[in-house]
């Protein structure tokens, strides 16, 4: 079973991990920073090995963002929004066994800061 893990957040700088540039995730303890860190390691590392993880990539600053329109010209943007100014900013692919797989996975993506949204992949003739 494929699913997406789409990553929505609005780093201020546009940096990656987008969760070390957020005023929530620079609130918190050093503690708490750390332990979202080792877990995010664990669970991801976890997924690499298993070959869970298809593909992965973080997305660049939405600032150079452009929507291409009927006419077919380039009108810049300030970049797709999940409904509370956030952007769009990294995604991975994975192929599991289970949507409890993908969700738990998709939970060790959350930080605070972040949107996290696990989608299915759709198949031809689904």
């Amino acid at each position: 079973m494929k699913f997406v893990i789409l990553i929505h957040s609005n780093p201020q700088p546009w940096a990656h991990p987008t969760s070390e540039h957020t005023r929530e995730y620079q609130a918190l303890p050093q503690e708490q920073k750390d332990e979202l860190g080792a877990t995010w390691d664990r669970v991801v590392g976890e997924a690499e090995a298993n070959g869970e993880v298809v593909f992965a990539c973080p997305l660049g600053d939405p600032a150079a963002a452009r929507v291409y329109v009927h006419d077919g010209q380039p009108v810049p943007t300030n970049g797709p929004y999940s409904g509370n100014g956030e952007h769009l900013a990294g995604f991975f692919v994975i192929d599991v066994t289970s949507r409890e797989r993908a969700e738990h996975l998709a939970a060790a993506f959350f930080c605070p800061g972040d949107t996290v949204e696990l989608r299915p992949v759709m198949t031809p003739g689904e």
